[in-house]
């Protein structure tokens, strides 16, 4: 079983055309303050302009890197226009949001091109354990919940680890969501060992037979050594118990710290191999750009995002209707 078996329904059947034109109504509302951000900023840039010269590119790589898209991948969309200008000779402003589009979409498809090959497979008859990782206010716990939560509604068995033992309201919150979307939740007492806490989780879930096991880690961006350490011990002791877990790492990431959200991928990444990403809070925030920009540095699958609060509102992600949400339909 891989990761995205475990949200498979064990009765399918396909959306409405009703429910999908909902599901891209919420994400369109969730990105508002992202889209009107990057567009006004355009509009200001091209204001005046009808052809697409040096001096348009300058006003549209600052546009980029204001909007959170990072530096890199700023340098990179901006290098593929150049050459598309160079090939066209001349190029109209107004359509200069359809290449935007184009060259996003064709960046984000590059970054998840091999996003299968991120996981591993749980063993027949054994969970599939995924650890989630992450700094304090990211909204770390609350995606383990609204996970919980949709595995539940798919019809599986879901176990819940509070391994983040070094806060009490960590794992108090850890309990409400895990009673809020019916899973089983395994904990010890503030400030145990947390790899004895991942240890007690797995046997728990193995013997019951438990089809995911979702393991909640301290949020402390502290010496990148200790982090190393501690997580390299979680893992170790779950491999004891379920060879291969953890299948899957999640790392979880606050949309609405912009650039501080690429610092936090680059210490974690480096800490211990993150294997996907959840990036939260996008629905109150103008710098969802980060998602574009974190995608392509990383090249890391981002599997989910927060546009909201309620417990279905962390969205499986589609890069396709990110980039819908972003510029509308590819006729417009």
């Amino acid at each position: 079983m891989g990761f995205f078996d475990i949200f498979k329904k064990k009765q399918t059947t396909p959306p409405s055309e009703e429910e999908v034109v909902k599901k891209q109504e919420e994400l369109n509302e969730g990105l508002n303050k992202t889209k009107t951000g990057i567009f006004s900023k355009l509009a200001r840039a091209v204001a005046g302009r009808s052809t697409v010269d040096a001096e348009v590119l300058d006003e549209l790589e600052e546009v980029l890197i204001t909007s959170d898209v990072g530096v890199e991948t700023t340098v990179k969309i901006i290098e593929r226009i150049e050459e598309r200008v160079a090939k066209d000779k001349y190029m109209n402003t107004s359509e200069l949001q359809a290449i935007l589009r184009e060259e996003i979409a064709s960046l984000m498809e590059e970054a998840h091109v091999s996003e299968d090959n991120f996981s591993a497979e749980a063993g027949e008859g054994e969970p599939y354990v995924l650890m989630v990782v992450g700094v304090n206010g990211a909204g770390k716990t609350t995606t383990i919940g609204k996970l919980a939560a949709k595995l539940v509604k798919s019809g599986r068995k879901v176990w819940i680890g509070a391994a983040d033992t070094f806060r009490a309201a960590a794992i108090d919150q850890l309990q409400v969501w895990a009673d809020r979307a019916g899973a089983t939740m395994i904990h010890q007492e503030m400030g145990s060992d947390p790899a004895s806490v991942a240890f007690d989780t797995l046997k728990s879930a193995k013997a019951n037979g438990a089809d995911v096991v979702l393991i909640d880690t301290a949020g402390r961006l502290h010496n990148k050594i200790n982090l190393m350490n501690e997580l390299t011990k979680i893992r170790n002791v779950m491999g004891k118990v379920i060879p291969g877990a953890p299948h899957e790492v999640m790392l979880v990431l606050d949309g609405s710290t912009g650039q501080n959200a690429f610092e936090q991928a680059r210490q974690f990444t480096q800490a211990t191999k993150v294997t996907s990403l959840a990036i939260t809070k996008l629905d109150g925030t103008a710098k969802g750009g980060v998602v574009i920009g974190i995608s392509d540095q990383f090249h890391i699958p981002v599997r989910y995002i927060g546009i909201g609060e309620g417990i279905d509102q962390l969205r499986q992600f589609d890069r396709k209707e990110f980039v819908k949400a972003l510029f509308g339909d590819e006729k417009n």
